[in-house]
């Protein structure tokens, strides 16, 4: 088959086996139910703010693999990392359905699962952003939101599964569905030949669009200043999305009053303007460039915090617009960050670079759950959390300004 035609295929691979791994993002219903579920089992009282450190977890282990896999990938191609990343997923998945305490859920989803997922995550994307050099912004967008789009499609799915029998129940069929989905689709995904270029893509293009006229290895990154204002910048630009992901449901039921399916709405919408905004703003960060579209995101996650700061129970459209404001934001920057990364430091080495550039997510995947717990257990309610995250994004904007500096500097 020819290149041309072959990567969108291979794109679309990529894409459906994100769209399974994320189903992490419907952890909040996962652990809503869950919590009742091992409540019943063990007689202590076990809350959904109990459960999130599975979720803190999971995604704090993830850029592990993500680096070790990235070399791997770098080096042997990606079908093998694929298929090892997406068995471990489906595994953790599977086993989870017979935890009965919050250290085993802890072992299967947290650990086996993150570990999974960072692998094979990290692998789709690198390997669908170097076959589009013509498309960075709009291919990280893509294989990000189909990712962000999964609870959409899942969470209310899981809904049924545990309203008409249980979580256990829930996590064995969709784990055994995933591991058939992703296995077939990872042996549908090669290596991208280094000499190729996309029809009416000169190399001269390739070159200019990278930004930089050398591919730098992990260890050259990391020399860089650039690279600590970028990781710190994705950290501060997750936080607020990684705080509402993480307890969306139980936020919309404590916060506002809403019942479980309409919870479960609230958890989908969050994650269709999530989606949204990895298309929309990878694509517009290909016009207007990244850092630029991340200002953007910036100002709207603090407008979506401000929002939800002064959302009471009763205030459902609110907290609608609350979410959603902050999902588009938080997409963006899960949309950006793939081509952004390899703007900055070449394609060559990306699967590494971006799986190094990834602790920034996972930090804001630790503290943002982290903080919440913390406020809601101190003060009773959330709203202090989100002035924390106003303040966040507030050291996104300087941020941002000071690679602007640091990027002129070099260009000079």
């Amino acid at each position: 088959m020819n290149m041309n035609k072959k990567r969108w295929l291979i794109l679309g691979a990529c894409c459906l086996i994100n769209l399974c791994l994320g189903s992490i993002y419907a952890w909040s219903v996962f652990s809503a139910s869950m919590s009742e579920y091992l409540s019943s089992l063990t007689g202590q009282s076990i809350t959904s703010a109990d459960l999130a450190i599975v979720y803190t977890v999971a995604n704090s282990v993830g850029p592990i693999t993500m680096i070790t896999g990235g070399w791997f990938n770098d080096k042997f191609g990606p079908k093998k990392v694929l298929l090892a990343g997406t068995i471990m997923y489906s595994i953790g998945l599977i086993l989870s359905g017979f935890a009965v305490n919050t250290s085993m859920l802890l072992l299967t989803y947290g650990i086996i699962g993150g570990l999974g997922l960072g692998m094979a995550y990290g692998c789709t994307i690198s390997t669908a952003v170097k076959y589009f050099p013509d498309k960075r912004g709009l291919i990280g967008g893509v294989t990000t939101a189909v990712y962000g789009l999964s609870s959409v499609i899942v969470s209310p799915i899981i809904t049924i599964i545990v309203e008409k029998t249980n979580a256990t129940v829930a996590f064995k069929g969709i784990g055994m569905v995933f591991l058939i989905v992703m296995v077939l689709c990872s042996l549908m995904v090669e290596a991208c030949p280094a000499d190729f270029v996309p029809e009416g893509y000169t190399k001269q293009a390739a070159v200019q669009s990278a930004q930089v006229a050398v591919d730098k290895n992990w260890k050259e990154m990391l020399q860089t200043p650039i690279f600590y204002v970028m990781i710190i910048l994705l950290t501060c630009g997750a936080f607020s999305g990684m705080m509402i992901i993480s307890q969306a449901a139980g936020l919309a039921q404590e916060m506002v009053g809403m019942t479980k399916m309409a919870a479960s709405t609230a958890v989908s919408v969050l994650a269709l303007f999530n989606a949204s905004g990895r298309i929309a703003a990878g694509a517009l960060s290909d016009k207007i460039g990244r850092i630029h579209t991340l200002m953007i995101a910036i100002g709207l996650s603090v407008v979506g915090a401000v929002v939800l700061y002064a959302t009471g129970s009763g205030d459902n459209a609110q907290f609608y617009a609350g979410v959603s404001v902050i999902g588009i934001s938080f997409g963006a920057f899960m949309g950006v960050f793939p081509g952004f990364t390899a703007d900055q430091f070449g394609a060559k080495n990306n699967s590494v670079n971006y799986g190094i550039m990834f602790i920034g997510f996972a930090a804001a995947g630790f503290f943002g759950p982290t903080v919440m717990k913390s406020v809601y257990r101190t003060d009773g309610s959330y709203q202090r959390a989100f002035l924390i995250a106003v303040l966040l994004n507030v050291a996104g904007f300087v941020l941002c300004a000071l690679y602007k500096f640091l990027a002129k500097k070099k260009n000079r």
